[in-house]
């Protein structure tokens, strides 16, 4: 098995999933207009993201042995693309911010996942690239999200931030089921 797909196939959920931490808040002014919210309300659909990505997170570990490491990935993803799906087409913006929980649950276990499958996939005298690889897309992804999302925003709506993530995300399942292999002590 090729370690660079593996990595290409780790970060790119990686990658969108740090992008949706920032895209939104410069989307924030449209989605509070198109679902006729106030600002402290609106901010609910970030703050709803952040605190369920951080609770998903430290159990990742858990998760990942308990569900085997592969698995695990898969369900991530395809919660993360789904939501990504259901953000898009929200109604109200207590949907949006449900459905932003269930984002941040999917996304959580992505960045511990991907950082571990890349330091199991490179040799250990190659961990310093696997990293750096991580790292390239820890990076671009806080970088990307805000220019993105407002180019999405104002060229089509808010609702695009989101469903930009779909494509992504059924290439980065696709690539998952070929080419991640669960470890023989998984």
């Amino acid at each position: 098995m090729n370690k660079w797909i593996v990595g290409i196939t780790v970060m790119l959920p990686t990658l969108i999933e740090i992008m949706d931490t920032s895209v939104v808040n410069v989307s924030l002014d449209h989605i509070r207009g198109s679902l006729s919210a106030g600002i402290d309300e609106a901010t609910w659909s970030i703050t709803a993201y952040l605190v369920s990505n951080a609770i998903i997170i430290p159990m990742t570990g858990w998760l990942s042995r308990f569900f085997g490491r592969k698995r695990y990935l898969i369900f991530s993803i395809s919660l993360f693309t789904g939501s990504s799906l259901l953000c898009g087409s929200a109604w109200s913006l207590q949907s949006l911010i449900l459905f932003r929980i269930f984002q941040g649950i999917g996304g959580g276990g992505l960045q511990p996942l991907s950082q571990a499958i890349l330091l199991e996939t490179f040799p250990p005298h190659q961990h310093g690239i696997a990293m750096a690889l991580f790292g390239v897309g820890i990076m671009f992804g806080p970088i990307l999200g805000p220019l993105l999302g407002g180019w999405i925003t104002d060229n089509w709506s808010w609702h695009w931030i989101f469903f930009i993530n779909i494509p992504i995300g059924i290439l980065s399942l696709i690539m998952t089921m070929f080419f991640i292999e669960d470890p023989s002590y998984v």
